[in-house]
């Protein structure tokens, strides 16, 4: 059986990268928002992901980035993927240079029938609120992403641990999971054993990749 798409963010070592694709991470994200403890350089993210396996996807996180530094940082990096984490309008995410995964808070929502045009190959749900910007730690709302799959491909993040990690799923029944705090010993640095232990809850869920195109989160 697939194992449910997992992606590693906050990734800042090569130790830690490696290590997350060891374990089964389809995907690595690089924060590139200067207010975060996480924050790297575009060259950095380079050296890392020029050392990992082909069809590992490689996502940068932003926070409301202008056009030109999002092409910049994209294309020096070596991105596959962008995660937009602010208020960023649907003009933006239309012309990013790569596929889209936007952070959607609940309320704030649009309408489901302007929510499947929105111009992003994925949504991600995690538990920040309005007016919060970047990533969070706090759980993430599980309904509200089981709702969301009704107009796009669901990212759930949030307050994810090999605890929970089975009713989340459950819940929001997800296309692929994003956790960053819960598998580190502080910020930046991931902690191996945390992560060996959450992996290991991963692969005993029951799930069906049916839903994902070819090419979402490194799948083929």
């Amino acid at each position: 059986m697939t194992m449910l798409p997992v992606k590693i963010c906050g990734i800042t070592r090569m130790e830690d990268a490696l290590l997350a694709v060891e374990l089964g991470a389809a995907a690595v994200g690089f924060v590139f928002y200067p207010k975060s403890s996480r924050c790297m350089d575009a060259e950095t993210a380079h050296r890392i992901g020029q050392q990992l396996p082909a069809g590992i996807a490689r996502v940068g996180v932003f926070v409301n980035p202008d056009p030109e530094t999002l092409h910049f940082t994209a294309e020096v990096a070596g991105l596959t993927h962008i995660q937009l984490h602010g208020d960023e309008s649907p003009y933006l995410c239309r012309h990013s240079p790569l596929p889209v995964i936007k952070n959607m808070r609940a309320a704030a929502v649009a309408p489901a029938g302007e929510l499947r045009n929105f111009p992003a190959a994925a949504f991600l749900v995690d538990g920040s609120k309005p007016g919060e910007l970047g990533s969070v730690s706090g759980r993430s709302d599980w309904e509200f992403c089981a709702k969301l799959r009704e107009s796009k491909f669901t990212v759930l993040a949030g307050g994810l641990s090999a605890d929970n990690i089975a009713a989340a799923v459950r819940l929001a029944q997800p296309d692929a999971i994003d956790l960053s705090s819960s598998v580190e010993s502080r910020s930046g640095v991931k902690d191996s054993a945390k992560l060996r232990h959450f992996f290991a809850a991963v692969r005993k869920l029951e799930y069906s990749d049916s839903r994902l195109p070819k090419g979402f989160l490194s799948l083929t």
